[in-house]
């Protein structure tokens, strides 16, 4: 991806190739745009890494309901913030991809859904699509193809749980953000019970790539099974935080953190903990990651230990406390829970409660294994993935820094003026 100055405006983008993708791609057959992006072997950017082009050939064919194409704008996972910069610096790549997803699956409608706190990028969107619609490439006859399709944006309330795509859709209809049971799954019954596609912004914006380059030639930038060229929010204690582009499969971790954002860590601090892909990821130690030569794709990571999530890395050197850290995050995941189901209204209350007593000096010695076992409870038992998400920054912490918990929990019992040995 290439950001240049003023690229949000359509005049600028179109100087620099935009929307001959979506030109090419109507003269398509729309089978045929499918097939070129199942072979760029593009997984969705917004966490799950669902293969994109298969996730498309989903919808029927043959449906005498509307489609719909979605983008889930909501971004709302700590330490993800690369959605942001593409629709505020690239909202006419988005409309490009979403356009081209009209055409490949039938729909004639799409909708991008952000966050309550990202109003202001979809003031940007409404300008780029109001652009894009007095130039002809959205609304009637796009390019002459007899295609019609046209774009809306929509503002939540900014609800971490609609970041869930049925919750999203129950959100977009006007009702309260709770996940649906799936099946059935949105390519068959989603908005309005209609046949639909949720993507996020990153996806959406790889398709006017692979319509250029083909799909073979984009998927060659990454590898066999994580094609093309993914998007990572650096943030933490690196000298140079921001987004970055890299192939997939990129070599080496450690390489990218401590040489690619500055050179060491600030303040030259020794490398601690990485939260690799926002915080519903596993997180890893500094040993886990030096001298490991760890690639960033799915397969690396997840051999790594960690998986890749939505590409949001949160550095942090030694100076910080896993246990203060976790219990920010566990804070974050029972402010957001819908309340929907009990493994996670009740887990992620527990957890905090939990955390609380650790960190104001009343700790045991058992807290540790009580907070694995009500991790265990929620993890895979939930409604829906937000109670994983909970669960798996406690159990990786606890694992992979024992001597943090034990300190908090030593300390907090010497100073009640009580002796005890933290068995972990």
């Amino acid at each position: 991806m290439v950001f240049v100055e003023n690229g949000h405006r359509l005049s600028v983008y179109r100087d620099h190739g935009g929307y001959k993708s979506l030109q090419k791609a109507v003269g398509m057959a729309p089978a045929d745009v499918i097939e070129e992006v199942k072979a760029s072997a593009l997984r969705g950017r917004g966490g799950a890494g669902f293969p994109t082009g298969m996730k498309w050939s989903f919808v029927p064919k043959d449906s005498p309901k509307a489609k719909y194409v979605v983008c889930n704008a909501d971004e709302s996972e700590p330490g993800s913030f690369k959605d942001r910069y593409l629709m505020e610096r690239d909202p006419h790549a988005l409309i490009e991809g979403m356009t081209i997803a009209g055409w490949a699956l039938g729909s004639n409608t799409g909708y991008v859904y952000g966050r309550g706190e990202y109003r202001y990028l979809l003031d940007i969107m409404d300008v780029a699509i109001a652009e894009a619609r007095e130039a002809g490439m959205l609304g009637k006859n796009i390019f002459g193809s007899g295609f019609d399709y046209d774009l809306h944006t929509h503002t939540g309330a900014g609800a971490y749980i609609c970041g869930e795509e049925t919750a999203l859709l129950s959100s977009l209809e006007g009702y309260r953000g709770h996940p649906r049971m799936k099946p059935p799954f949105p390519a068959v019954e989603g908005l309005y019970a209609s046949p639909t596609v949720v993507n996020n912004v990153e996806t959406f914006t790889s398709v006017p790539q692979i319509i250029e380059m083909g799909g073979i030639a984009w998927r060659d930038l990454g590898t066999e099974k994580s094609g093309g060229t993914k998007l990572w929010s650096i943030s933490g204690h690196v000298k140079k935080p921001g987004v970055y582009e890299l192939p997939m499969g990129y070599a080496d971790m450690e390489k990218f953190i401590m040489e690619d954002c500055g050179g060491m860590l600030r303040d030259d601090k020794k490398l601690k903990a990485v939260i690799p892909g926002g915080s519903s990821v596993y997180v890893m130690n500094a040993g886990q990651i030096i001298g490991q030569n760890v690639t960033l794709d799915y397969e690396g990571l997840v051999a790594a230990g960690s998986s890749l999530g939505t590409g949001g890395m949160i550095v942090m050197d030694e100076t910080v406390d896993i246990v203060e850290s976790t219990k920010n995050l566990s804070e974050f995941y029972k402010h957001e829970s819908c309340g929907w189901c009990t493994p996670c209204r009740e887990g992620t209350d527990w957890l905090v409660k939990i955390f609380d007593r650790i960190t104001s000096g009343g700790g045991r010695p058992e807290d540790v294994q009580l907070m694995l076992d009500i991790a265990d409870n929620i993890e895979g038992k939930s409604f829906c993935p937000l109670g994983d998400a909970a669960a798996w920054p406690v159990q990786s912490a606890i694992k992979q820094f024992p001597d943090d918990f034990k300190k908090w929990i030593v300390n907090g019992a010497a100073s009640n003026g009580h002796v005890v040995e933290a068995n972990m």
